[in-house]
């Protein structure tokens, strides 16, 4: 057994001293052409220029950064206001498109609207209620509809009217 080794390990030297001995000089020839070709030239680098300071010359006006001032908001003031003093109802915690009419029914005389959030409780609501988070009070129930009418900033200190609803959820 000794004798097939020694066969092998002969064998296999000589399969790797015949590979590795025309191919370096094809390599060799190809680095030196390389390296005898002239070089190129490096593009400068472009100049900087300085930065120019802007410098703000509105100061009469209000800076976009900070809120209006008392004088700017007084102009806005005109039209309807959410009430501020009243304590929140649970239903204004959740945007109007997260909350779903199931049902609508009258009791005594009062018309209720079924009112479901997306955790999957109902809730009773009747005319003056208020839901959703830009004080949207109930204004009308009826069986395929609460109709609200929501206060809604202007984006300039001032507030306006919009009229919603909440559909039967089919």
């Amino acid at each position: 057994m000794t004798t097939f080794k020694r066969t092998l390990l002969l064998a296999s030297v000589a399969l790797l001293a015949a590979c590795s001995s025309g191919q370096d000089d094809d390599l060799m020839s190809y680095i030196d052409s390389v390296k005898a070709r002239p070089g190129g030239r490096i593009e400068p680098l472009p100049q900087i220029k300085p930065y120019e300071t802007f410098r703000y010359q509105a100061v009469d006006k209000r800076s976009p950064f900070e809120r209006p001032r008392a004088a700017d908001s007084a102009k806005n003031s005109s039209g309807p206001r959410p009430e501020q003093n009243r304590p929140k109802e649970y239903l204004e915690q959740f945007p109007l498109d997260t909350l779903d009419m199931v049902g609508a029914l009258d009791r005594g005389g009062i018309s209720y609207a079924l009112i479901q959030t997306k955790d999957g409780l109902v809730h009773r609501v009747k005319k003056g209620d208020y839901l959703g988070q830009n004080y949207g009070r109930v204004v009308a129930i009826n069986d395929s509809e609460v109709k609200l009418e929501e206060i809604v900033t202007n984006g300039v200190g001032g507030f306006f009217k919009r009229s919603s609803g909440i559909g039967l959820d089919d």
